[in-house]
């Protein structure tokens, strides 16, 4: 992840703005989300959903209990595919088969940036929870002659 992100610097004019999003890190559960990404792409096709199926229940007990609750059984997963232009199953799938899985705090990211000579014009994280960071980098002129030194930083720690 890191490479590539150092990759994209050149391709960004001076005071050019670059768009990124990145899944927050959470430590442990980061940890376990990317050991069962792992499991079920080693899994053959036929066996995926023994890992699919709990992470559904994982997932998706809370939202619907609430619509139990709510009198609207199963609303959440009707209505899925009108707010997120997939399916809940298609989406379900594209989380648990997503590997490699890589993730960052904005720390980091805002530390790899901001040794390539690039400031923060904006940041909308997931508020510590399961998701992505969002980040808005502009490239200043400075930033042509800056020495990029992160990577090896953030490989270390």
């Amino acid at each position: 992840m890191w490479t590539a992100l150092d990759n994209i610097v050149p391709l960004v004019t001076e005071g050019g703005l670059l768009f990124i999003s990145l899944y927050n890190d959470q430590g442990t559960a980061s940890r376990r989300w990317r050991s069962v990404k792992r499991l079920y792409n080693r899994l053959p096709p036929s066996l995926r959903f023994l890992v699919v199926a709990p992470c559904f229940v994982v997932l998706w007990w809370r939202r619907l209990v609430k619509d139990a609750l709510r009198g609207r059984p199963f609303r959440s997963i009707r209505e899925y595919s009108q707010s997120r232009g997939m399916s809940l199953w298609q989406d379900l799938i594209d989380w648990v088969g997503g590997y490699p899985f890589e993730v960052s705090t904005p720390g980091q990211v805002f530390d790899f940036y901001k040794a390539r000579g690039f400031t923060l014009a904006r940041l909308r994280t997931c508020g510590g929870s399961l998701g992505c960071n969002e980040f808005v980098f502009r490239k200043t002129a400075a930033s042509a002659k800056a020495q990029p030194q992160a990577l090896d930083r953030l490989h270390a720690s």
